[in-house]
């Protein structure tokens, strides 16, 4: 182990959560104790999350859940492990139940998956958090639904095939595990949370423009 290995501090959730500098230009996210500074989406990045919210709460509304069942700005959601904290690019919560989070009002932090009806991560390039320790953690949790979107396909082949091609994974939390659910081209995006949510793939990585 060299110097700067056995220098680097690890911090809990709560760590993370009393050192976390207001109205930062950054967000920052907790990996395995490690505290990751995330810039904020620009760009396509930006103009697809941006454009994604507005379509959901389009639906939202034609599924008579407007009011009920809203996108925060910012939250951070705690998985079960005390080393990991997230904030997702999109996240739907049920305002119904939200009073039962203990720490929402004053910190914006999800603890329960009951709170949650979506989250949706857009693929950069640090894409191993999204496939693998965020999928991870929200199955854990038991998060009932979650997107991968890869539109400027970074995942691994083994994942979005080969020759790589852009691809949004809905993962539909079914007896305790994630079932990964691939979307490419036209390919309409089916949703159990969102059942009349009518874009293909192809239509929402054009989002990104």
């Amino acid at each position: 182990m060299n110097q700067a290995q056995a220098e680097t501090k690890l911090y809990s959730f709560d760590e993370f959560i009393s050192g976390y500098p207001e109205n930062s230009e950054v967000r920052y996210e907790l990996h395995d104790g490690v505290i990751i500074e995330m810039p904020k989406p620009k760009g396509k990045h930006s103009n697809l999350a941006g454009s994604l919210i507005e379509q959901l709460l389009i639906t939202i509304r034609q599924i008579g859940k407007g009011g009920i069942w809203t996108i925060p700005r910012e939250s951070i959601v705690k998985p079960q492990r005390e080393s990991a904290g997230y904030e997702p690019d999109i996240i739907v919560l049920n305002k119904e139940v939200l009073g039962a989070e203990t720490r929402w009002e004053n910190e914006s932090i999800i603890q329960n998956p009951e709170s949650v009806k979506l989250i949706v991560e857009v693929v950069s390039t640090n894409w191993r958090d999204d496939y693998y320790n965020k999928l991870r953690d929200y199955e854990e949790m038991g998060i009932e639904e979650y997107w991968i979107i890869d539109y400027a396909a970074l995942g691994a082949r083994k994942f979005i095939g080969d020759p790589k091609q852009p691809t949004i994974f809905v993962c539909n939390w079914v007896e305790g595990e994630y079932q990964m659910n691939p979307f490419t081209e036209n390919t309409p995006i089916v949703s159990p949370t969102f059942p009349q949510f009518n874009l293909s793939a192809q239509q929402i990585f054009a989002l990104a423009l």
